[in-house]
C-alpha cells in the first residue's frame, strides 16, 4: 500500500512540474518539439526572399514610396503562396497608415503607407495574440544611389516570412500554436517608429489580449565586437517587464540554437538606448512583454553598401530559428507570460 501511495505522489508531482515548465506539445507518437519546424527555416529560402526585398527594384523601400509598395506586394504574395491569411477582423493584408499620421510629428512629406499583417489562429487560446514584428521600410534613394537596406531591416523582414512558413507547416501537420500569431511588417520605422505606434494606437486585437512582441531588426551581419565569431545575438529587453520572457529566451537557446546571448545593449545605462529605438517599444510602453533581437551595427549601416552580398545567411538562419523557438514557447505554454516588472521610463 505504501509503495502504491508513493507511486501516485510521484506521478502527481511529475504532472504538476510538467504543467509549469516547457511548452512541449504532444501527439499520438509522443512529445512534439520545435526542432523539425525550426529546421525548415533555411538559408536558401531566406536568400531567395531577401534578393527580391532588397533589390534595386524596390528603390530602397522609402515609407509610402512605389518601391515600398512593391516590396509589400511581394510579402503578401509569399503569405498567399503559403496559405497564411490576413487576420480575422481585417479586410485585407494591409493596415493603412495615412500620410497625415506619418507627418504629424514632423512633416517629412511622406505618402500614405501600410503596415502588412498575416495571421495564424491559435488552436486553444485564439484570443491571446503573440506579435512577431519587423519593419520593412528603409531610407529610399539618396543622391541617385539606392539604399537597399539588406540588413536594415530586410533581414528581419524575410525572417518573418520564414518563421510564418514554419508555423504554418506545424499547423498543417496538426501541431499549430495554441495562441494566435500576428506577423506584423510595420512601416515608417526609419522616421520614428510610426507604423508600430499606429498599430499600438489602432490595434486590430485588444492590447490587453496581446501576450508578447518578438521584434527582429537587423540580424544578418556581425559587428566589430564579434568579428571573430558570429555565433551571437543581442537580446534586449527580455527581462524589462517579464521574468518569464527572460527565462524563455535563455532556455530555448540552451535547448535548440546555442547562440551566445549578448546582453551588452540590455544595460539601461547603455548610451545607444536601442531598447527605445525599434518597434517593440510601442508594445513595451503598453506593458506588453517584448524582446528585441539584433546583431548590431556595422560599417554599412544606413549606407548604400548595405547589400545582399554582405549578408551572412548561415547566421541569419540561426538567428531566425532562435526567434522561432521563442515564439513557439510563448505561443504553446499553458499560462500567458506574467508581467511582474515595470520599466521606469515607460510612459503610455
Amino acid at each position: 500500500m505504501k509503495k502504491i501511495t508513493l507511486l501516485l505522489v510521484a506521478i502527481s508531482l511529475a504532472a504538476c512540474s510538467g504543467s509549469q515548465s516547457t511548452a512541449t506539445k504532444s501527439s499520438a507518437n509522443g512529445p512534439v518539439t520545435p526542432i523539425a519546424y525550426m529546421e525548415s527555416i533555411t538559408a536558401n529560402e531566406l536568400k531567395t526572399y531577401l534578393t527580391v526585398v532588397a533589390s534595386d527594384e524596390m528603390e530602397g523601400r522609402e515609407t509610402g514610396s512605389p518601391g515600398q509598395k512593391r516590396a509589400g506586394n511581394y510579402l503578401i504574395e509569399q503569405y498567399k503562396k503559403n496559405g497564411i491569411p490576413f487576420p480575422k477582423g481585417a479586410d485585407s493584408y494591409y493596415q493603412p497608415v495615412p500620410a497625415a499620421y506619418l507627418n504629424a510629428k514632423r512633416n517629412e512629406g511622406l505618402n500614405d503607407s501600410e503596415n502588412i499583417w498575416a495571421f495564424i489562429e491559435g488552436s486553444e487560446k485564439p484570443n491571446e495574440i503573440v506579435v512577431i514584428s519587423a519593419h520593412y521600410d528603409h531610407v529610399g534613394i539618396k543622391n541617385g544611389e539606392v539604399y537597399n537596406g539588406a540588413d536594415d531591416d530586410g533581414s528581419g523582414t524575410v525572417a518573418l516570412l520564414e518563421i510564418a512558413q514554419a508555423f504554418q507547416k506545424a499547423k498543417k501537420e496538426g501541431h499549430g500554436p495554441k495562441r494566435s500569431l500576428l506577423f506584423l511588417h510595420v512601416t515608417g520605422e526609419e522616421h520614428g517608429l510610426h507604423g508600430s505606434r499606429y498599430y499600438s494606437e489602432n490595434s486590430l486585437f485588444p492590447l490587453a489580449n496581446t501576450v508578447a512582441d518578438v521584434n527582429i531588426d537587423m540580424i544578418g551581419r556581425r559587428d566589430a565586437k564579434h568579428a571573430d565569431n558570429g555565433n551571437y545575438i543581442y537580446v534586449i529587453g527580455s527581462d524589462y517587464l517579464s521574468s518569464d520572457l527572460y527565462t524563455i529566451c535563455e532556455n530555448v537557446n540552451s535547448k535548440y540554437t546555442h547562440l551566445d546571448l549578448d546582453y551588452k545593449y540590455n544595460d539601461r545605462k547603455d548610451p545607444n538606448r536601442f531598447y527605445y529605438r525599434s518597434d517593440h517599444y510601442n508594445f513595451a510602453k503598453n506593458n506588453i512583454p517584448s524582446v528585441f533581437l539584433f546583431s548590431g551595427v556595422h560599417a554599412d549601416y544606413h549606407k548604400a553598401t548595405d547589400e545582399v552580398d554582405k549578408i551572412e545567411f548561415d547566421l541569419l538562419t540561426k538567428r531566425a530559428q532562435y526567434a522561432f523557438t521563442i515564439v513557439w514557447e510563448i505561443a504553446n505554454r499553458d499560462a500567458r507570460l506574467i508581467v511582474d516588472k515595470t520599466d521606469p521610463e515607460s510612459k503610455k
